[in-house]
């Protein structure tokens, strides 16, 4: 079973199990699917160097426009220039975290220095990000249908199972993101380090 993230001399350290490591590469893999963008036979070279895609709008599929939101509030226009020059570059660094995250599942036992711990947290949010627009939690009574739901052997169909789902990666994140707060926050500033008081 999976242990909570704790901070240490080292780096933070966790542990999970095989199947629990099977099953986050499985969905990071599924993440990494929905973010590749479609390949185009005849691409511009040009526009692949600079990252701009002249041909990106707003996803169909909900999940994914969670995962690639507008970057401009109140005007289409705007939010679809932003989105031509960003979504590229967006899409490749999300990718990236995913596929770091991946490889430190190899084993059981996980010990993370600050950048892959980062990678691991942005890999765990996109993952909740799908889930919970798949799940469609809107409200708090939503939230809290889903919360309720925790025991694997009792998922009966694919709502049930993305809950459980939800709540352990939830549970993951969390326990990550709380480690790396204790290790910035003990982390002497580097400005002022060894300066006399």
């Amino acid at each position: 079973m999976a242990r909570t993230f704790v901070p240490g001399s080292r780096g933070i350290s966790g542990h999970l199990e095989e199947e629990e490591r099977d099953l986050l590469r499985k969905v990071f893999g599924d993440v990494i699917q929905m973010l590749e963008p479609e390949a185009r036979e005849s691409e511009d070279p040009l526009v692949a160097l600079t990252g701009i895609d002249p041909h990106a709008a707003p996803p169909r599929d909900a999940a994914l426009r969670r995962l690639l939101p507008d970057g401009v509030k109140d005007g289409d226009e705007a939010a679809l220039e932003f989105r031509r020059l960003t979504e590229r570059s967006l899409r490749e660094s999300k990718i990236g975290s995913l596929r770091a995250a991946s490889l430190l599942l190899e084993g059981s036992e996980l010990q993370l220095n600050s950048e892959e711990a980062r990678h691991l947290a942005m890999a765990l949010n996109d993952v909740r990000l799908v889930v919970s627009e798949r799940l469609e939690i809107r409200t708090e009574a939503d939230a809290e249908a889903v919360h309720a739901m925790h025991d694997w052997s009792k998922a009966d169909d694919l709502e049930e199972y993305l809950s459980v789902l939800y709540n352990f990666v939830t549970w993951l994140q969390e326990s990550l993101v709380q480690a790396m707060a204790y290790e910035l926050d003990r982390t002497p500033d580097a400005a002022g380090e060894g300066e006399p008081s």
